[in-house]
């Protein structure tokens, strides 16, 4: 008895050419990632009150100043404040404190804790650093694309512009509480503007400027402009 195996070859070849044209699934967004890294570290600095009054310790007060001007606490930091003392009291020793950083360009936010010392505050200072993603990232084959999938460099550009104009690298790890806006640093921005002192954008390869290559290379986190 003879068999036809005619049929038998026009399957196997219309299942070799439907494979050939199916879509490419072996590459997939986890290969080339785009997603920016945060790292946050929150320090907590002590200060002292003069009993029953809102008078910062002439030590103490140096000390905020020194780390203010030195960079120690920044203004893209995320900056709370909590006194002890009654409600009026404790506002007033918030106040004060608030009043060292101002200049700095640092705004502090009111915060309460519980069982502080008597006559005690205590600042809490969260940082931020971004490490932008290895971008551009070319590394998913462009030819002969069935599936139609985006490029792996698609969206490199929006996670870097993100990371390098984020003022407050903070916000993208966790949000704020909503309230009354900071205005020193809406004034403070107007004023430049008005006076022809608008703050220049940091220099490629500078220490607070990113570049691909070094977000590529460099394993530790890079901080981003707004951070320090």
């Amino acid at each position: 008895m003879k068999t036809n195996r005619a049929p038998l070859i026009v399957a196997l070849a219309s299942t070799l050419l439907l494979g050939a044209c199916a879509p490419v699934t072996e590459y997939s967004a986890s290969e080339a990632s785009k997603d920016i890294g945060l790292d946050s570290s929150t320090t907590q600095i002590d200060l002292r009150f003069s009993p029953s009054t809102a008078h910062l310790s002439p030590g103490d007060a140096a000390r905020l100043r020194e780390m203010a001007a030195g960079g120690a606490i920044g203004p893209s930091d995320r900056v709370f404040v909590a006194a002890s003392g009654a409600q009026s009291l404790a506002g007033q020793r918030i106040g004060t404190v608030a009043a060292q950083l101002l200049p700095y360009g640092i705004v502090a936010t009111p915060a309460q804790l519980a069982q502080l010392p008597p006559n005690y505050a205590i600042v809490e200072i969260t940082r931020t650093l971004v490490t932008l993603p290895p971008c551009p990232n070319w590394s998913k084959p462009s030819a002969s694309d069935f599936g139609n999938q985006p490029s792996s460099n698609h969206g490199c550009a929006t996670a870097v512009n993100l990371g390098m104009m984020v003022a407050n690298p903070t916000d993208l790890a966790s949000g704020t509480k909503l309230g009354s806006a900071a205005g020193q640093p809406a004034v403070a921005a107007v004023s430049r503007y008005l006076n022809d002192k608008v703050t220049p954008l940091p220099a490629a390869g500078t220490a607070t400027a990113f570049t691909a290559a070094q977000s590529a290379n460099t394993a530790a986190p890079t901080p981003s402009p707004g951070g320090q």
